[in-house]
């Protein structure tokens, strides 16, 4: 078993946001933490989202979209959802322990320019921030 504190993203289709937030904090501190990704419905991985990690410098290795039905009765010291349809479908979740609600756009569905690499930015500003408070010990 491991020290390292357990970190599950979820939003709805796995495709854009929790996917961009595994990789980033593994990106970021993947000595202390060991992140994971679900969705409520999920799909494909949107090929935006690897192109927007890539151009960051960051490993898309080992990402697919999956069920948060595969983390059923694992234990997370944290379930952050990234969106407000994943945040109540998430609260009554099994062995989470802290749930934070982050939403952010979802960049599939955004009219933005370059919606994925603003939203990357956005996530990691985020993530960078959570590292620096829970390591704090």
């Amino acid at each position: 078993m491991t020290d390292k504190t357990r970190v599950l993203f979820v939003c709805v289709a796995n495709a854009a946001r929790s996917q961009l937030a595994e990789a980033l904090l593994r990106h970021t501190d993947s000595e202390q933490f060991d992140a994971f990704s679900a969705g409520t419905v999920p799909g494909e991985i949107n090929p935006l989202t690897l192109e927007a990690l890539q151009h960051l410098g960051v490993s898309t290795e080992g990402l697919y979209s999956k069920s948060i039905d595969e983390f059923a009765g694992e234990r997370f010291d944290y379930v952050i959802t990234l969106c407000d349809k994943s945040s109540l479908e998430c609260h009554s979740l099994p062995g989470a322990g802290e749930v934070l609600a982050w939403n952010f756009e979802d960049p599939v569905t955004s009219t933005k320019h370059d919606a994925f690499r603003h939203t990357l930015h956005e996530i990691h500003e985020r993530i960078k921030m959570f590292v620096l408070v829970k390591t704090k010990r």
